[in-house]
């Protein structure tokens, strides 16, 4: 059957915040793509497998953003290994024989914004959380070739959910004290190469002030909305690189939209899409 009409979309909850239709439909326009669209859809994890199955033919490829990327995993006939890995899919992608396939294109995405910001093999990372994005960094984090990962998180619970995705991974990993709980060590940041945050907003502004900040250092922090957060505003202020969330959201989003599309994203214009909507909040 051919389909003339292709449809995409983003799925979460809350989801209309998100910016990923302005990316993904400038890459259809751009590459010539007519009869291409890209929307958002407001599902909650329990709500996505009835959705995912109720899609037609015309469905080409979702888009899946919090709180639904474990329950992507549930639905797809195929996961790509690193997907397996970090228990998490933001990407599944309609086959011919109208199967899905699940991949997650945050951990491509994390490497490639942190190779263009200099990380090279053998760094040694900070990561702040242990959620579903650190997940994602971690594999990032073995793929990079990353020295040492020093996880610190509020609850030690989630931080030991994360050991045996290290351990698959093969990630040398530690962890260390939140401040402000028993047996914080600040210290632990002092020297390292790479600071992840992947906590909601506020979260680590506390760091802020604690943090022994050198130049030499990235500062990747996966929020956008505010920005610049106090922690990359600070970071910045003392010479370091500084990668955004929108860096991620836009990496993320090209791997997708080859996916979705088969043919080779127009990323420059993705990325002036994504620049002027933020222009004009």
């Amino acid at each position: 059957m051919v389909v003339s009409e292709r449809r995409a979309a983003v799925l979460g909850k809350p989801i209309a915040h998100s910016l990923s239709p302005v990316i993904h439909n400038a890459g259809y326009v751009a590459a010539g793509l007519t009869g291409w669209s890209y929307t958002r859809i407001e599902c909650a994890a329990a709500e996505l497998p009835a959705l995912v199955a109720g899609l037609g033919p015309e469905w080409a490829g979702l888009s899946v953003t919090m709180p639904g990327k474990e329950a992507a995993l549930t639905v797809a006939a195929e996961v790509s290994p690193v997907a397996v890995a970090v228990g998490a899919a933001n990407t599944l992608v309609r086959r011919p024989d109208g199967s899905w396939y699940a991949d997650n294109t945050d951990v491509t995405g994390i490497v490639e914004v942190l190779t263009e910001a200099g990380v090279r093999p053998g760094a040694n990372v900070a990561l702040l959380g242990a959620g579903g994005t650190a997940r994602a960094a971690l594999a990032a984090a073995a793929q990079l070739g990353a020295g040492t990962v020093t996880v610190i998180a509020r609850r030690p619970a989630a931080v030991a959910d994360l050991e045996p995705v290290a351990a698959v991974l093969g990630v040398a990993m530690s962890s260390a004290a939140w401040p402000g709980t028993p047996h914080a060590q600040v210290s632990a940041l002092t020297g390292v190469d790479v600071l992840i945050s992947t906590v909601p907003k506020g979260a680590a502004d506390e760091f802020v002030g604690l943090l022994p900040w050198q130049a030499a250092t990235v500062v990747f922090d996966a929020l956008y909305d505010p920005w610049p957060t106090p922690l990359a505003a600070a970071a910045g202020a003392a010479g370091c690189r500084i990668v955004s969330g929108l860096d991620l959201l836009l990496a993320q989003a090209i791997g997708q939209f080859e996916q979705f599309t088969g043919v080779p994203a127009p990323r420059p214009a993705m990325a002036a899409a994504l620049s002027a909507a933020r222009s004009f909040p």
